[in-house]
């Protein structure tokens, strides 16, 4: 199961990690946020100890959303020593996820 981050946690959890960071910007209104959370999910489980895997539901948590221009969901960013490596706006196959996090271990 993805980590539940908050605009309080963000910073601690996804900026400071010494890991690969993997955000999911999503809501629960959000048809196709529903389509990539299982496949988050099951990334979630092959890449425990190796990067992190999170969800932003940007409903309750807009602050980072915002700072990082996400305007559009699902929207995934992958993070590196606090920097956002990759982008991937929309649904996408799960090889597409893992290729991300993969290039950034």
């Amino acid at each position: 199961m993805a980590l539940e981050i908050t605009d309080a946690t963000f910073e601690e959890v996804v900026l400071k990690s010494d890991k690969p960071v993997l955000v999911d910007f999503w809501a629960a209104w959000c048809g196709p946020c529903r389509m990539v959370a299982p496949i988050i999910d099951e990334i979630s489980g092959e890449y425990d100890g190796k990067a992190v895997i999170g969800k932003v539901d940007v409903d309750s948590n807009q602050e980072f959303a915002a700072k990082y221009g996400v305007r559009n969901i699902p929207t995934v960013l992958v993070f590196k020593n606090g920097e956002v490596v990759n982008r991937q706006v929309g649904v996408a196959p799960k090889k597409t996820y893992t290729d991300a996090i993969d290039a950034a271990v």
